[in-house]
């Protein structure tokens, strides 16, 4: 069990902390992406690209999030959380107005082939990674300035975490529906949702006094002994999901033999599943349970093996439903335990850099996962929901017998 020192060193006062705008602009960018998410596999088939095109185009997102997260998360604290935010979410609109332009010519035939693939790389790949890797980052080290102990820094990240849970639910709906007027529909609005968190930021955030400002912020080595057990459970989680968040729409296609138009409303239906339990997880179970990072950690992870033990087979819509449930569930627990624990362990100059390779992390997770999923899913179906829930798996074990898990740590323990 991890507790806060006894005097914590690394948080400092901040006047009117907005928390509630900051996961807003959070919930916005997650919003835009998980609208996409729903119809990102009809799409692909609609303008004549592989399954393995779409992995790559994810896995090159996740390339940015890991090359640009540290910088993000330590920009945040030396130039301010505005100007980061307006720099992320001005790239994050200009490049998905220019994909949905993409889309629309390659479904009309006018962009084929390598061109029309290369342009979905460098737009909803390394544009949009590099724009939404500077959200987690930044609210993270926000959080962790503006909370003083254990349950306000568990509950603040659990925030984070449930407002991607509620932008799963969202997205999953509005891409649902929104496909049924034509797959071109959801990738018209992403834009739009995102020139509206540009303005709510732009307006509304404060600048912070450039006292509050930490002008060389600590890098944190990711084989820094107070977080790298962190790090490696939630590298596991993530690569867990990201065996399967790609695939879903296939797998719901498939299994249910649907076209392109259903699949669209019905892969919606899952994620909105999914999203589901992440949402009830952390604005429930998290806050009302009070477990510490360690135990969050452990519940959630056999929760969501659970999951993924049931994804397996086919067998029908309810346990295909149910199976993703459950994955949200348990990864909506584990979630807080992971971003939380070691932002416990460090000072206020590290946060930045810890928050940053955390995103790192989960970003380095989606490099290989989309693409090895989707390629495997070509061999055998069901091939990367078994190794998803092996890992899945393999996370919970550790979690539950090695000793960071297990023992209280100080903020200042050396390296």
């Amino acid at each position: 069990m991890i507790r806060p020192a006894a005097t914590p060193t690394h948080a400092v006062p901040v006047a009117r902390p907005q928390i509630p705008l900051l996961l807003g602009a959070v919930l916005l960018i997650y919003l835009a992406q998980m609208t996409l998410n729903p119809v990102i596999a009809p799409l692909s088939r609609e303008v004549g690209l592989a399954e393995w095109q779409i992995g790559v185009t994810i896995s090159a997102a996740a390339i940015m999030v890991v090359l640009t997260s540290q910088l993000w998360g330590r920009r945040s604290q030396s130039w301010g959380r505005k100007p980061v935010l307006v720099g992320a979410f001005t790239l994050a609109t200009v490049t998905m107005a220019l994909f949905a332009l993409l889309a629309w010519l390659g479904m009309t035939g006018l962009v084929t082939g390598v061109a029309l693939f290369i342009m979905f790389v460098l737009l909803r790949g390394v544009g949009f990674g590099t724009a939404i890797a500077a959200l987690p980052p930044t609210a993270q080290a926000y959080i962790a300035d503006v909370t003083v102990d254990e349950k306000a820094r568990v509950k603040g990240m659990a925030g984070v975490g449930a407002v991607q849970g509620i932008a799963m639910v969202g997205g999953s709906v509005i891409g649902g529906l929104l496909s049924a007027f034509g797959l071109l529909t959801p990738l018209i609005v992403v834009p739009v949702l995102l020139l509206a968190a540009l303005l709510l930021i732009g307006f509304r955030l404060r600048r912070e006094p450039r006292h509050e400002l930490i002008e060389t912020p600590a890098r944190v080595s990711p084989f820094d002994t107070r977080v790298w057990p962190f790090l490696l459970a939630g590298f596991g989680m993530f690569t867990a999901l990201g065996f399967i968040q790609v695939i879903t729409g296939f797998i719901v296609q498939d299994r249910l033999g649907l076209d392109s138009a259903t699949t669209g409303l019905v892969t919606g239906g899952a994620l909105l599943a999914a999203g589901a339990g992440m949402i009830i997880a952390q604005t429930v179970i998290v806050p009302r349970s009070g477990w510490a990072p360690a135990t969050l950690l452990r519940v959630g992870g056999i929760v969501a093996t659970i999951g993924f033990a049931a994804l397996v087979a086919d067998a029908g819509a309810v346990v295909l439903f149910a199976a993703i449930l459950l994955i949200g569930l348990g990864l909506g627990i584990a979630m807080p335990g992971y971003t939380a624990g070691p932002t416990l362990l460090v000072s206020r100059e590290e946060q930045g850099g810890l928050a940053g390779l955390i995103g790192a992390t989960n970003g380095l997770t989606f490099v290989i996962a989309p693409t090895l999923s989707t390629a495997l899913y070509g061999i055998w179906a069901p091939l990367p929901v078994i190794i998803g829930g092996a890992v899945m798996a393999i996370v919970t074990v550790f979690v539950l017998i090695h000793p960071r898990f297990h023992r209280t740590l100080s903020p200042v323990e050396h390296r």
